[in-house]
């Protein structure tokens, strides 16, 4: 019994010895570990700083970087940043090495926090995979162009000795790249111009390694208009002496876009289509809609197309049109010109514009019907007349906080309107009392009238210039079976207000014209008032609105206003 309790005692003995002896071999190892990773932690930063440094040719800066074992071996570093090849390895930054403000440059690249997962297994003289690099917080800050230097051979900080180890031992090769809240920054190399910035909130870039065009995916909020834009495509190689001139491509669909953010227009856009060129300067094609644009002072919408190419200048929204292809209800037209932003500017009359979008376009109507313009200007919805437009103008909508009625400009216009009838009944009964009294035709006006018929149409052509929320028609003529009208005056978008004086010639004699007893009594001055050709020639004036026309004829002296029937007023 005794010599077996000896036995047992020596086996408790011997199994405490061994896992002594194993915990003390695991503790060795864990120290032998973390000795290793403490000591690989400056070797693995010299190698991503140098990387970096060779990549785009500039100083780098890694505030932390450190190893773990959890779960695999895993790598973490906080507060990258690259500066552009300008700023030489021996610069002062602010905010970098206790540098007090004697370079201005900020970096070209800051990246809160970045962390990739690595295998444990290495092959000498072959790169490290890393299949995905995570990163949070990324921040890209374009320079202007004119800031842009030739790539430079600078360093950064750090051992020579221990990078050369670093370098000869050990490469990284990446496979993509997942980063969340991003943002991109495009300076404008024109004084005063604020620069763009777009908040991406995540991109995957894949083919990090392939030494041309990296495949992206993304998420980015565009600022004007505020909306969330998907796209896909290619970046890259990176332009390391100019960033702004790295390449870009790919396709893009921008949804519920709110053009409320711009002043005096509104409307939900959606818009699709690709681009390429560089960062700085892209061609852009595709489409939009817009079913619900309108002018905010007036409230009516009218659905708005467009088929587009146009050439954006990513240093400040600068988007040169050539050419929009539109159609705004009915009405196609082409447009081609810009919009870009301006600065702040005193006028010649002492006044300030203040900075903001400015737009200059040309305009041709080729296809349009005048109603859907009209009512874009109508409050009711219901616009002046009705026709077939064709158009041409310089469309000119400076900054403002004014209404865009107000603050929009045409000049150089001209139009013809062809099958044109009125909406108001009144003003429509006068037209066709004018043109069957024009060709003298005193029965057909009576009948016209007992019948309800109003459908005579009208052709009109004029010049014409806009201003503070005012057309100006300088030699309007209006021409109805058996009259012509030559007018000039303007008419006012607020309120619709007419104001127009000029000359109306018929076809028939002023007796003929008015009838009856007091036509017979006329039929003496009939001579009077013929001339080149015409029966008649009159003055002729109409003013008041849209709603409450007033038409009014001076016959030697004696005026005849065209008073509204019973029908008219109820």
């Amino acid at each position: 019994m005794a010599r077996r309790h000896a036995k047992s005692g020596r086996r408790r003995g011997w199994l405490i010895w061994t896992l002594g002896v194993l915990g003390a071999l695991m503790v060795v190892f864990g120290v032998v570990v973390a000795v290793s990773l403490h000591r690989a932690e400056p070797i693995l930063r010299a190698v991503i700083v140098e990387e970096l440094e060779n990549h785009f040719h500039a100083r780098v800066e890694l505030e932390s970087f450190h190893v773990s074992l959890v779960k695999g071996l895993w790598a973490e570093g906080k507060g990258l940043r690259i500066w552009p090849p300008a700023v030489a390895a021996g610069a002062t930054v602010p905010g970098v090495n206790g540098a007090a403000g004697a370079n201005l440059t900020p970096p070209l690249i800051r990246v809160d926090e970045f962390r990739f997962h690595a295998p444990l297994h290495y092959d000498p003289g072959k790169p490290i995979r890393l299949s995905v690099v995570q990163i949070r917080g990324l921040n890209i800050d374009i320079p202007p162009k004119t800031q842009s230097t030739p790539a430079s051979n600078s360093t950064s900080g750090g051992s020579t000795e221990t990078k050369e180890i670093g370098a000869a031992l050990l490469h990284f090769q990446i496979d993509a790249i997942e980063c969340k809240d991003a943002h991109l920054k495009i300076e404008s190399s024109k004084p005063n111009k604020l620069p763009l910035v777009f908040a991406i909130a995540e991109i995957k870039l894949r083919g990090v390694n392939a030494g041309g065009p990296m495949h992206f995916d993304a998420k980015v909020t565009i600022p004007r208009p505020t909306g969330v834009v998907t796209t896909s495509g290619k970046v890259g190689p990176w332009e390391i002496g100019d960033p702004g001139e790295t390449p870009v491509a790919g396709d893009y669909k921008f949804g519920h876009a709110d053009l409320g953010v711009f002043a005096g227009v509104a409307g939900i856009l959606e818009s699709k289509g690709d681009y390429q060129g560089a960062l700085r300067d892209m061609e852009v094609t595709g489409t939009t809609e817009t079913p619900d644009f309108r002018l905010t002072h007036f409230g009516t919408p009218v659905p708005l197309h467009t088929h587009f190419s146009a050439t954006v200048d990513g240093t400040n929204g600068d988007t040169y049109l050539h050419p929009v292809d539109a159609v705004l209800g009915r009405s196609h037209f082409v447009a081609e010109g810009k919009v870009v932003r301006s600065q702040a500017e005193t006028l010649a009359n002492g006044s300030v514009r203040p900075a903001g979008r400015e737009i200059e376009l040309s305009v041709n109507v080729d296809r349009g019907r005048i109603e859907d313009f009209l009512r874009l200007a109508s409050k009711s919805g219901t616009p002046l007349l009705s026709g077939d437009l064709t158009l041409k103008t310089q469309l000119e909508v400076p900054p403002g906080k004014e209404p865009v009625h107000q603050r929009m400009k045409l000049s150089e216009g001209s139009f013809t309107l062809k099958n044109a009838q009125f909406t108001s009944e009144k003003f429509q009964d006068y037209v066709t009392q004018l043109s069957l009294r024009g060709q003298g035709d005193l029965k057909d006006t009576k009948q016209a009238k007992q019948n309800g018929g109003n459908d005579v149409r009208a052709t009109m052509q004029s010049d014409f210039e806009m201003a503070a929320g005012a057309i100006d028609l300088p030699d309007l003529r209006f021409s109805v079976p058996g009259a012509d009208i030559d007018l000039a005056g303007k008419y006012g978008l607020e309120g619709s207000t007419l104001d127009f004086a000029g000359k109306a010639r018929m076809q028939a004699t002023i007796s003929k014209m008015v009838g009856g007893w007091k036509g017979m009594l006329l039929e003496p001055a009939d001579r009077l008032f013929k001339k080149d050709g015409a029966g008649t020639e009159v003055p002729i004036h109409v003013a008041g609105t849209r709603e409450d026309p007033k038409f009014e004829i001076d016959i030697a002296g004696m005026k005849y206003t065209h008073a509204a029937s019973p029908a008219d007023k109820k």
